[in-house]
């Protein structure tokens, strides 16, 4: 990677859980499982944070890590009127202040937090599910759309620490921006 743009980010939450809360439980409700908003996480290249529901996961290789913006979360609980909300309700494993998300699908980055750097790559966007729904407030699916994040695949070993951090990225972003919902294709439903 040719790191052009610095940033300065605060990693303000890193969500490490074994199983999942909310995928293939529409019927039961959302499973209360162990959830880890850890001080640091250990990445591994290839497989994603240890010790959560994706870490090594041949289905999720590419997208086994989730970079969220909290201005992102912030807004949506403006627009819907509600006090705020829990990030670690969206279950995003990276939970960043000032990171403006969108511009860096397709490409290569990295955090560097406490003397060390962990790079990924931007593969697509985190779509949120229907459950945003139920664990937010009414709305917040669709609000949430368009500003979910980025699922990365890992590219080397390292920590990532909650706090002060860097976010190294090829393209300029815009930190004024990261609430901001990205442009979506039309859908094709009906």
């Amino acid at each position: 990677m040719t790191a052009s743009y610095r940033y300065d980010v605060e990693i303000l939450h890193l969500l490490v859980s074994p199983a999942h809360a909310y995928f293939g439980r529409a019927r039961e409700g959302a499973a209360d499982v162990p959830t880890t908003d850890a001080e640091a996480a250990t990445l591994v290249a290839g497989k994603g944070i240890v010790g959560d529901r994706f870490f090594g996961k041949a289905a999720h290789m590419n997208a086994a890590v989730t970079v969220f913006a909290v201005e992102a979360l912030e807004a949506i609980a403006a627009e819907l009127g509600s006090a705020a909300f829990d990030p670690l309700l969206t279950r995003r494993n990276v939970v960043l202040r000032g990171a403006h998300l969108a511009p860096l699908l397709g490409h290569d980055f990295a955090l560097k937090s406490a003397g060390a750097t962990v790079q990924f790559k931007a593969g697509r966007p985190a779509h949120p599910c229907a459950w945003m729904d139920a664990m937010l407030a009414p709305g917040a699916h669709k609000a949430m759309r368009g500003r979910g994040g980025v699922r990365c695949q890992v590219l080397s070993d390292g920590v990532l620490h909650r706090g002060p951090a860097v976010l190294v990225s090829p393209v300029p972003l815009d930190p004024g921006r990261a609430g901001e919902a990205s442009v979506l294709r039309p859908s094709r439903l009906p």
